[in-house]
């Protein structure tokens, strides 16, 4: 039961947690429900949809399209409650002492809700620059859907003068945030009996080096540039997983490792991949070819996206300062759309919503209903920005 919980954008939130929208799936019951709800009110919306048709982008502007204006921006994808083991059903709101339980509550469809709750205030409102909600898709999978979304924008819409990405900051403006590369490396060798190692290729013993590599060049970096607002104030270099082998006494003819870079806005993400690419061609493959010549390692993109830089003196920082009540700033390890924001279209961004990104991707996922106070407080404030 929600008679508890007075936002506005309490009931709405239940809503959109009901839909299932797990990035593995479907999003279009969302987006229908969303354009519905905007259609009601004489909003027009605009779907941006991938190859496939089963995902769609949302954009829908309140106010005068002709001129510069505002973006509220936030992603419809969840993460999976697969193997999690929850207290209440992950896709049904649930109020227990103020806070609002529910797969994606504050990551990030509060903030959602939040754009919605106040949308009938923006209609009402003598608005001399428009307000944008742009709702994109695959965020959680690598920010695979918002470049379209952006490119609309650009396509169709006077360039904003700022973007407010809602992600979880319990309303503290964000200015930055590393950008990310990361990669999967597949190692093929020859297969032979363990007995006869020397004549097969163990694609885990070359899969090794790749690693140590991987590790090497984050100590070096660990040694670089840093910048302290970070709580990893320097670029890092990880592997997260690594698969191959299928027996003992079985030289390995495949194995599989996945690693990533987050990287400091000031430094350069595409060249460490370029190193580790350079260093598989150059050093691991020549070893491994001379043996036997079909052996080789090839590498696929898992997900890449740009890191978020924004002046501290920036007008949307102060502006964003401003609309929330307070003087500080920080920046983030988590990743967002808003580095898209700011290469694709060059629009001013920061990240601000509600919610503690704690509490994202866990069981019992939660938002204070106090966040969405706060933040139906500051997109009231952007409404009047907006009248100004």
């Amino acid at each position: 039961m929600l008679q508890n919980a007075a936002p506005k954008s309490a009931q709405i939130l239940k809503e959109l947690v009901a839909f299932d929208t797990t990035s593995r799936g479907s999003n279009l019951a969302l987006i229908a429900h969303v354009e519905a709800f905007l259609h009601a009110r004489g909003v027009k919306t605009a779907r941006v949809l991938d190859e496939t048709g089963e995902k769609a982008n949302l954009l829908a502007t309140v106010g005068p399209a002709d001129v510069p204006g505002y973006v509220l921006s936030g992603h419809t994808d969840v993460v999976p409650v697969d193997g999690q083991e929850w207290t209440s059903p992950p896709f049904e709101l649930t109020l227990r002492d103020d806070k609002l339980y529910g797969r994606g509550s504050c990551d990030m469809k509060g903030f959602l809700a939040c754009c919605l709750a106040r949308v009938d205030d923006m209609l009402a409102a003598p608005l001399k620059a428009p307000i944008h909600l742009a709702f994109s898709y695959d965020e959680e999978v690598g920010c695979k859907g918002v470049p379209s979304l952006i490119e609309k924008m650009i396509e169709t819409l006077p360039r904003p003068r700022a973007c407010f990405v809602g992600e979880p900051t319990e309303m503290q403006v964000v200015l930055g945030h590393k950008s990310k590369r990361s990669y999967r490396a597949i190692v093929t060798g020859l297969t032979c009996h363990s007995s006869l190692a020397p004549h097969g290729v163990n694609a885990v013993d070359y899969a090794a080096e790749l690693i140590l590599k991987i590790r090497d060049m984050g100590r070096v970096l660990a040694e670089g540039a840093s910048d302290p607002l970070y709580d990893v104030a320097v670029s890092t270099a990880h592997t997260g997983m690594c698969h191959g082998g299928t027996a003992l006494n079985i030289v390995p003819d495949r194995c599989e490792i996945a690693f990533e870079f987050r990287v400091l806005p000031s430094q350069d993400a595409d060249a460490l991949v370029d190193e580790i690419m350079r260093y598989a061609r150059e050093e691991i493959e020549p070893a491994m070819q001379a043996r036997s010549p079909g052996t080789g390692i090839a590498f696929e993109q898992i997900s890449s996206f740009p890191g978020l830089d924004t002046a501290p003196d920036a007008e949307v920082t102060v502006l964003a300062k401003r609309l929330a009540g307070r003087n500080d700033h920080a920046k983030v390890a988590f990743g967002t759309e808003g580095g898209l924001f700011q290469e694709i279209g060059a629009i001013p961004t920061v990240v601000i919503g509600p919610g503690n990104i704690e509490q994202a991707h866990k069981a019992d996922e939660f938002i204070k209903v106090s966040e969405l106070e706060k933040c139906e407080a500051f997109i009231g404030k952007l409404i009047e920005e907006a009248c100004a």
